[in-house]
């Protein structure tokens, strides 16, 4: 902490407000509209800044390491265009609901919206970050900044959470303020505290009868931690558990209830359109997971969400439970009486018979790549943090078949965007220091932030990136050759990606059959330092069957008429 209580500054404020929320490591690039942030940082020392090579690699750090941590993620950048390098990347985290705290440089006070050219200088910058954050805020007084950054702070922690921007201009943040006014005490009374949960009789009821249930399980589910409540409910009703792509860990998916991450797979819409009760906790059950909403629920819909907004969002619901999911499914559990319960053994048999089956399906289209989940699943700690860009291999079996035991060791873009993987999952090992972090990424999207390879090798973290070169952008190929019967702009031009990973710090090694990558994967975990492994997918060969990307992806692309 600055010791000279004359030279206390805004700055100040804001670092004190981020140690006192408990921030250990903040994500960003210095700049001239940044900068007295960064030094009252230094100043303090209670906070490790990780300087990345771009703002939208720097959003994804933080965005990984709170996925990763369930803490707060901050990240700093710029002004201007440094703002708008993050933007990609917040409506990620907005995206998936990420607690994420951005803190952006203004210009001075008196140019904002003046359009006179000040350094920096956009038209409406606020405007921007409100459209990409869950909520931005501007400065307009110094002397609140330790009430506005910690206003901004809960409001990133509070349900349903999101990304929060604030912005400084840069002649308040060297701006000398009374210590006395900035240090405040404030003892926050709500009435929304109470862990008293009401649950409608009914409710229980329909539960209670139910024979045929299913949990469809979100990533409100991790955020809440609430996956050990969520795993005795569905084993105390018998319930098939379906996931979305942020609700995996929800449920261990070596359970024999847990259908996973195959909605839109035909059996278990079969599933889905025989049941009897539906209970959703927590997800928002997105176009591509659904089919577009194609998949029907027909039956009783009962609702658990944070957010008052999702009901009625994508499908009817009789009964909406508003609240904390741990809470709502640990009184759902008191209330509950086994001996009164509908389900059958037949029926609990069904839905394993069902899990397997569809990865079955799916292992028989994979080809040469079967080898490479099974022995990713088999050599990796069980609570390896996977974390997936969007690409063939991580859309078709990394998503699906690699088996996720645990909340927080699943992370994958929830926006769909391509190339922020690499930045995440160096937030995630950033945050995860004692944990085995490993990237699935293509050459197309790895390309987009390849910079930051050399951000974990200055944080000396043991990231393992396998990375799967076909020199091109995979899934728009095979969706260009189902829809048009041809492709076009998909094919790149790989660099030698052995040689890059060396100038970059990394052990590096090009692999061409599954045997080579699964003892170059223990080889990495073991060696405690960054790693590349490239998977050369024409030595390799191709899948069984190609993917075609989401459930009618290519009859979308095809010219029609507007109904």
């Amino acid at each position: 902490m600055n010791t000279q209580e004359n030279t206390y500054t805004v700055a100040d404020a804001i670092v004190e407000e981020l140690v006192q929320a408990g921030v250990e490591v903040v994500f960003g690039i210095v700049s001239i509209h940044n900068m007295p942030i960064y030094d009252a940082i230094h100043r303090d020392g209670r906070i490790h800044p990780v300087t990345a090579r771009g703002e939208s690699g720097a959003v994804n750090m933080a965005d990984g390491y709170a996925r990763a941590t369930g803490k707060l993620g901050v990240v700093i950048t710029s002004t201007g265009t440094g703002a708008g390098n993050a933007a990609g990347s917040l409506v990620e985290a907005w995206s998936a609901g990420v607690p994420l705290l951005h803190i952006t440089g203004e210009v001075d006070s008196s140019y904002i919206g003046t359009g006179r050219g000040y350094i920096h200088e956009m038209k409406d910058q606020l405007q921007m970050m409100e459209g990409c954050s869950k909520l931005a805020l501007e400065l307009k007084r110094p002397d609140q900044a330790s009430a506005f950054t910690r206003k901004a702070i809960e409001e990133a922690n509070a349900a349903p959470t999101g990304p929060v921007t604030i912005q400084i201009p840069i002649n308040y943040q060297s701006a000398i303020i009374p210590k006395s006014v900035s240090l405040i005490d404030v003892e926050k009374i709500s009435s929304c505290c109470s862990k008293h949960v009401h649950l409608p009789q009914e409710v229980i009821e329909e539960l209670t009868n139910a024979t045929r249930p299913i949990i469809w399980a979100g990533g409100g589910v991790i955020s809440a931690e609430a996956s050990d409540e969520v795993t005795k409910l569905a084993e105390l009703l018998g319930a098939a558990v379906i996931t979305s792509q942020s609700g995996k860990g929800s449920i261990p998916e070596d359970h024999p209830l847990c259908i996973g991450h195959f909605a839109s797979y035909q059996q278990v819409r079969n599933l889905v359109q025989k049941a009897d009760l539906v209970l959703s906790i927590g997800v928002r059950f997105r176009s591509n997971e659904t089919a577009n909403w194609k998949i029907q629920i027909e039956c009783k819909h009962i609702n658990i969400d944070v957010d008052y907004l999702a009901f009625n969002r994508n499908y009817p619901v009789a009964h909406s439970l508003i609240g904390d999911a741990k809470q709502i499914v640990k009184a759902i559990l008191h209330k509950i009486k086994k001996e009164e319960l509908s389900t059958s053994t037949a029926y609990q048999a069904e839905v394993t018979s069902v899990r397997e089956e569809i990865r079955t399906q799916l292992r028989v289209t994979l080809g040469p790549y079967e080898q490479f989940v099974e022995g990713m699943r088999r050599v990796l700690p069980k609570d390896t943090i996977l974390v997936r860009d969007v690409t063939v291999p991580a859309n078709v079996w990394g998503s699906r078949l690699f088996e996720i035991y645990e909340p927080r060791t699943s992370i994958h873009a929830s926006g769909g965007g391509i190339g922020q993987g690499l930045p995440t999952a160096i937030g995630a090992q950033m945050g995860r220091k004692d944990r085995t972090v490993v990237l699935m990424a293509g050459d197309g999207g790895f390309m987009v932030n390849v910079g930051e390879m050399v951000t974990a090798s200055q944080e000396s973290l043991p990231l393992i990136v396998v990375l799967f070169d076909d020199s091109g952008y995979g899934v728009l190929r095979n969706i260009q050759d189902a829809a048009y019967g041809r492709q076009v702009a998909v094919d790149l031009l790989s660099p030698d990606f052995v040689q890059l990973g060396q100038a970059m710090g990394y052990e590096a090694k090009r692999i061409g059959d599954a045997t080579a990558f699964i003892s170059e994967l223990e080889t990495a975990i073991n060696r405690k330092k960054p790693s590349i492994i490239v998977v050369d997918m024409e030595a390799v060969g191709p899948m069984a069957k190609p993917f075609g990307g989401p459930p009618g992806a290519a009859e979308a692309f095809r010219p029609k008429k507007l109904s």
